[in-house]
């Protein structure tokens, strides 16, 4: 039994129940929820260093061999994506413990926090199509219980947008593997793989492509079913819009470059053609939507859905470099996402809104936190040396190496509007003088109790140095991309990896 290919996903299970045992004691819940996710940080580093080591980890569960048993799978895209949440787990656990408001701890805001990133590690690694769909809707549920918590009227609103798209997504899902399971006669991805490439009708298999899709599509906020974003992530809780940022979406992204890398590979030319077109106007509504915006989170989050455009722009291209800057893109933008919800809940905490026009003068009181802002805004833009300018380098590079000159230019565009976008936040709350109306809130002298201080400023900082990091060292970062688009270009080695003697 490969146990640090379990313990992502138990750890945050176990987590959750045992929150939900601490029900009544709030102040033990956020010391589980700290050492929870740091735990969680350590053997997502673990299994990736297991995963480089042996290529692949499999665990079946039941002793039942594959494909009849349920399979939990490590390759490693699968480890890099269980680090990020790692990461982002516990820089949101303790952002938590200042930001969250009590009456949210009182009513089950941490053990829906760990179910949630169970949710997300189990479709990260398992090795099972009906399992990928259980997955899912584990993180649907979590997900749309923090975003209620608190039941205020916009967060309903919200929510019910989330909700019903997200409801419809699930069902296409669930129609397609059940039509998939009758063509094949199986739900283990890597027999699926196996079995479509010697169907006699191609056809219905590239029918059934289309409704995964679409489900995928809607799950990452792609063109043209990405409204509900935009709608419900600037509602909540500055953390839970955090978290939602950084993985939710991207769990839809590694769905699509599973099966559009492993299963649907008969008709590239026709499957990645529509994904080429849906990435292109995913980044373009995504970025021109954020333009027309005047609030923080709003801003950020139309900016999520044109940042999603160039990851499945990296999977639509489909050549070893695309791939390869797509997942380096995948890296870069969750912990750049994250970190600048999470500033925009510092500027909140300091001023008491969102809206540009009731924003101002935080680089003239707080300068480290204007610093701890341009990081992450000019890496979103794409502004070198950040992290951003080497993932959207790869990936236009990719672009005009395929020859796909008009998206490539518009993927150009797209970063010149984003830069747009982060010149407006910065002078509209950094740059600009404080209104008049906020100075006699006297926010900016007295904002936040010295005791809670470090727990908004440390993830902030931390992650602002992982985008540094990636920036000024990107090489070894650029090879473990690498490792991935050589695992995710070749299926028949995860094939290999999962059935093994099931081929003999």
């Amino acid at each position: 039994m490969n146990l640090e290919l379990a313990l992502p996903i138990l750890i945050p299970l176990i987590s959750g129940a045992l929150s939900v045992a601490l029900w009544r004691s709030v102040r033990y819940q956020r010391i589980l929820a700290v050492l929870a996710t740091a735990l969680l940080l350590a053997a997502s580093v673990w299994l990736l260093r297991s995963t480089i080591d042996q290529g692949f980890l499999v665990m079946e569960m039941g002793s039942w061999p594959a494909p009849f048993s349920i399979v939990f799978v490590s390759d490693i895209l699968s480890a890099i994506m269980i680090v990020l949440t790692g990461i982002i787990g516990l820089a949101i656990a303790i952002y938590s413990l200042a930001s969250t408001p009590s009456g949210h701890e009182k009513f089950g805001y941490y053990p829906l926090m760990h179910l949630l990133l169970a949710g997300v590690a189990g479709s990260f690694l398992t090795g099972d199509i009906f399992n990928l769909f259980v997955w899912f809707e584990v993180m649907l549920l979590a997900s749309f219980a923090l975003l209620t918590l608190g039941g205020e009227r916009a967060q309903m609103e919200g929510a019910i947008k989330y909700v019903t798209l997200n409801l419809f997504s699930s069902a296409i899902f669930l129609s397609a593997v059940g039509l998939l399971y009758g063509t094949v006669g199986t739900l283990n991805m890597a027999d699926i793989a196996q079995k479509v490439a010697t169907l006699e009708d191609p056809g219905m298999v590239t029918v059934v492509s289309m409704m995964f899709m679409v489900s995928f599509g809607i799950k990452a906020a792609a063109f043209p079913l990405f409204f509900w974003l935009p709608a419900s992530y600037h509602t909540p809780q500055v953390a839970v819009s955090a978290l939602f940022a950084g993985l939710l979406t991207k769990v839809g992204v590694y769905a699509l470059y599973r099966v559009f890398t492993l299963i649907f590979t008969q008709d590239v030319e026709y499957t990645h053609t529509i994904l080429l077109w849906a990435a292109t106007l995913t980044m373009l509504t995504g970025v021109l939507g954020a333009a027309a915006q005047f609030e923080f989170r709003r801003i950020l989050s139309f900016h999520i859905v044109s940042q999603i455009g160039y990851m499945i722009l990296g999977l639509a291209l489909f050549t070893p470099l695309a791939i390869i800057g797509g997942v380096f893109y995948i890296m870069h933008h969750i912990i750049v996402k994250t970190n600048l919800f999470l500033v925009s809940g510092i500027v909140y905490r300091l001023l008491g809104s969102y809206e540009l026009k009731d924003l101002g003068g935080v680089y003239k009181e707080r300068p480290m936190l204007a610093l701890l802002f341009l990081i992450p805004a000019l890496s979103l833009a794409g502004i070198p040396p950040l992290s951003g300018f080497f993932a959207k380098f790869v990936v236009i590079r990719a672009g005009l190496e395929a020859e796909a000159y008009v998206v490539t230019a518009i993927a150009l565009l797209v970063g010149l509007l984003t830069l747009y976008s982060m010149i407006k936040i910065w002078a509209e709350v950094f740059w600009k003088k404080t209104p008049e109306h906020v100075k006699s809130l006297s926010l900016l002298k007295g904002d936040i109790k010295k005791s809670h201080m470090w727990a908004y400023y440390v993830p902030v900082v931390g992650l602002a140095a992982c985008t540094l990091y990636i920036g000024l060292n990107g090489q070894p970062i650029y090879e473990l991309a690498e490792m991935a688009a050589d695992q995710l270009m070749n299926p028949e080695l995860y094939i290999e990896a999962v059935l093994g003697g099931a081929q003999q």
